[in-house]
């Protein structure tokens, strides 16, 4: 593990965010359609405190602005490498160094990072309006200590991302795609089609990220709380931990357990499929080890 120091906060980070107003709801999933180990059920009642959120997850832009004004260095480019999906990967062979055990569809990149997000001939101007991504817990936090600004927990994520929708399955309602005018499926969000992982056939034009304001908004105003990257929350992982909410009642802004076996990521990505990874639900959850970055996994921070 590397240590990482806090870079002093040099300048106010200007986020487009919306407030969100004390209130209620019931946290998990109705349908019962979480896989067992997540932890997803039981539903349990939350209630939450204000808080103001991002209406988009951290862009490429923002965090260059960040890493001019600190000259911080993330935890990829510490280790030189990083994972990359295997049809997104933009490097030369050499620096291809291997694959991820158990899923041969992540690669291990030299020269992948933030900058660099699908290797070293990649780089993060071409998209700057897209989520940053290769971005560690650790990296996360970092920024929002330099912006004046928190993860969100899981619960205030959760509640914004569902923007209104009482125990909705998306943040538009229960059914996973709409319908345009010629009778073809509308696309709400930035998730895998085809055959899962050989092929995507980009029906809603986009094989890796999207722009952070892409499709529709939810009802609070939030972009993309379904789909397109995973999001870093402040949260310890415990499957069990619903359990324990339930057994105390309503709770009062969950902090989370004290311990788990990663940090939670909350909304799925363009990877997310139904045949591999439904998890771009709204009540789907996951971890990852906190000094752990991908080419798919990026975070939107609330007020502090």
């Amino acid at each position: 593990m590397f240590t990482l120091s806090v870079p002093p906060r040099h300048a106010v980070a200007v986020h487009s965010e919306v407030a969100i107003p004390a209130g209620h709801f019931a946290m998990g999933d109705p349908f019962d359609e979480g896989y067992p180990n997540d932890g997803e059920t039981p539903v349990h009642p939350v209630e939450l405190s204000a808080f103001s959120i991002d209406t988009t997850a951290v862009s490429n832009a923002a965090f260059a602005a960040f890493v001019d004004a600190t000259g911080y260095r993330t935890e990829s480019e510490q280790y030189g490498t990083s994972a990359v999906f295997h049809l997104a990967v933009a490097a030369n062979k050499p620096d291809i160094l291997g694959t991820a055990t158990g899923t041969p569809w992540w690669l291990n990149v030299r020269g992948a990072d933030w900058a660099h997000p699908a290797g070293p001939l990649s780089h993060w101007q071409d998209i700057p309006d897209h989520p940053v991504t290769q971005v560690s817990h650790s990296d996360a936090l970092a920024y929002c200590a330099w912006a004046g600004r928190a993860l969100p927990t899981e619960a205030q994520w959760e509640y914004a991302a569902r923007g209104g929708l009482e125990q909705a399955r998306y943040p538009w309602g229960n059914e996973l795609h709409g319908e345009n005018s010629d009778g073809t499926p509308l696309h709400n969000c930035n998730i895998w089609q085809g055959t899962f992982p050989a092929e995507n056939t980009c029906d809603d034009g986009y094989l890796t990220t999207a722009p952070v304001d892409s499709f529709e908004p939810n009802g609070f105003g939030l972009y993309q709380t379904s789909g397109n990257v995973w999001e870093w929350c402040a949260d310890w992982f415990l499957p069990k931990y619903y359990k324990s909410c339930l057994a105390k009642g309503a709770v009062m802004d969950p902090p989370g357990p004290t311990i788990g076996r990663g940090k939670v990521m909350r909304g799925g990505s363009y990877l997310c499929h139904d045949s591999y990874c439904n998890r771009y639900r709204l009540a789907a959850r996951s971890a990852n080890s906190p000094e752990s970055a991908s080419g798919n996994l990026g975070f939107r921070t609330v007020s502090a």
